[in-house]
């Protein structure tokens, strides 16, 4: 059984950290097409600045992990993704209460990606479709949710999650962007995956690699 516990939400976020450190070449390249061309730089400073903080005072609780995540991300990372990667783990943290069943765990983090997400959507004004992280986030949740109502064990259900986030992803290619930046290239800003929805995808893929086994 898989246990959501400070350890494993910072396992997660060191996996995601190493996600984005890796691809932040390919984020950045994807934002220059459509964007500032900062979304891989800002996002692993503010990564990096993040696990840092967690090994600094590892926290004793899985909120208190997410929240330290939200307020580094929030003050070290400019542009639009501080913010919005910030609401996310802010909001994540807000509704993560795992009780002490463990086998309660899975909904307690189903219930926290979705107030994530449902923060994302707030702060951003935006919605599914608009070509933005939302299209990856948003399909994931969905999965997510659908897995486990099934009764799929957490590893299967968030493996599908990182399915959905990936197909979320390539689907930004042919959209028109009504968001941000790449808004204000209208119809060009199609043909290009957005780096959002990328960077999303990473967030989802580092949670079914990280919590997989786990307990």
């Amino acid at each position: 059984m898989t246990v959501v516990d400070a350890a494993a939400l910072t396992a997660w976020v060191r996996e995601f950290a190493r996600l984005v450190h890796e691809q932040r070449d390919t984020l950045t390249q994807l934002d220059s097409a459509i964007g500032d061309a900062d979304h891989g730089a800002n996002l692993d400073r503010g990564m990096t600045a993040a696990v840092a903080a967690l090994e600094a005072t590892p926290p004793d609780d899985p909120a208190a992990a997410l929240k330290t995540v939200a307020t580094t991300l929030i003050k070290t990372v400019g542009g639009a993704s501080g913010p919005l990667y910030g609401t996310f783990f802010l909001r994540a943290a807000g509704a993560l209460d795992v009780g002490t069943d463990p086998t309660h765990h899975g909904r307690a983090l189903a219930a926290a990606l979705r107030a994530g997400y449902d923060g994302v959507i707030a702060r951003g004004k935006a919605e599914r479709g608009d070509k933005t992280m939302l299209d990856a986030l948003g399909p994931a949740c969905d999965a997510f949710d659908e897995a486990l109502a099934a009764g799929k064990a957490l590893d299967e259900a968030l493996g599908a999650a990182a399915e959905a986030a990936a197909q979320g992803r390539d689907a930004t290619e042919p959209l028109i962007a009504r968001k941000g930046r790449a808004s204000y290239l209208g119809e060009r800003s199609a043909g290009h995956l957005d780096p959002g929805a990328a960077s999303a995808a990473l967030l989802v893929e580092a949670a079914a690699t990280a919590l997989a086994g786990r307990g």
